[in-house]
């Protein structure tokens, strides 16, 4: 692939209300590049940072970019040098999969200027190693669909397994990002130590209704399966105007609303193009009565996974 290759990799929205850590699809219109080229120092090294409100970490070890070429380094490719510069297209903390994208996309250009071919399973053993920094705790419903594109299930964790879901193509997601940030690692810590038994039953009914749905195509079976009632709850104070722009994006027409991984974004599912431009526009003016600016994506349910660019 010659001594510089660039690796594009995609926003993701976890979670999906009623999936906590089991769910995810990839979005299109918002990603980060990672640029990686030979070095003559052994390990990983940072190059340049750009595209990011605040400053990120430019030690390898703490960037969740530099973690996963490391590893990736160690067990396929001892003593070679790897120097990368990132370019952040997705703002870091919104839950839109900035910490994913970048493990990802390292990882992936990484692979092709070692030449060391490994299959996405492998890379995603790797992209992990960057999560960790990201949040302590091992997920990857931001990193599979990142990584693949379209709608991931991760039917397990050990060892973990991908399912591939089928989506509709009539589905569209509506993205509204507040600029402000959700630490991952401290979204995690407020989630309850014990669920009822009653709630567990109706998040497993939703996430078994979710996935019927996108297999068959029956719009208000996703419609009403698009509940989350462990996680939104303990996290919907976290994020300024929740309430009003989950009321407006159901009141325009949306088949469920709620928070993009840990958050602030919320993501809005529409059963066209049309529609999802109408709701992001309602979500949007409903935030404004809080005076945070904010983001606005809309994208395909499902968009396409990493990719080398260059």
């Amino acid at each position: 692939m010659g001594n510089e290759v660039s690796a594009f990799a995609p926003a993701s929205v976890s979670n999906v209300s009623c999936g906590f850590d089991i769910m995810g699809f990839a979005l299109e219109g918002a990603g980060d590049t990672v640029t990686a080229r030979l070095s003559d120092f052994p390990g990983v090294r940072i190059g340049k940072i750009t595209g990011c409100r605040s400053p990120l970490p430019a030690e390898a070890a703490a960037n969740t970019a530099g973690p996963p070429v490391l590893a990736l380094i160690r067990e396929c490719a001892p003593g070679a040098g790897v120097e990368i510069d990132i370019c952040k297209g997705i703002p870091v903390g919104g839950g839109i999969g900035s910490s994913a994208a970048s493990a990802v996309a390292a990882v992936v250009a990484a692979d092709a200027l070692l030449g060391t071919g490994l299959t996405r399973d492998r890379l995603l053993e790797f992209a992990i190693e960057g999560e960790k920094i990201a949040s302590g705790a091992v997920h990857v419903d931001n990193l599979s669909p990142c990584l693949w594109g379209g709608f991931v299930l991760v039917r397990g964790y050990h060892p973990i397994d991908i399912v591939r879901i089928h989506v509709p193509d009539l589905l569209w997601c509506s993205v509204i990002s507040p600029q402000i940030e959700v630490r991952t690692d401290h979204a995690r810590r407020i989630l309850p130590k014990e669920i009822p038994l009653r709630d567990v039953i109706t998040q497993t009914g939703n996430a078994a209704g979710l996935i019927a749905g996108m297999f068959t195509g029956d719009i208000p079976l996703i419609s009403r399966s698009l509940e989350d009632v462990i996680a939104e709850p303990a996290r919907r104070h976290l994020i300024p105007g929740f309430g009003a722009m989950k009321e407006a994006a159901l009141a325009h027409g949306a088949l469920g609303c709620g928070i993009s991984g840990s958050g602030p974004s919320l993501f809005a599912i529409a059963s066209s193009r049309p529609a999802a431009v109408e709701i992001a526009a309602a979500m949007e003016s409903a935030l404004k009565e809080t005076r945070v600016p904010c983001t606005t994506l809309v994208s395909r349910v499902g968009g396409n996974g990493a990719r080398i660019i260059s």
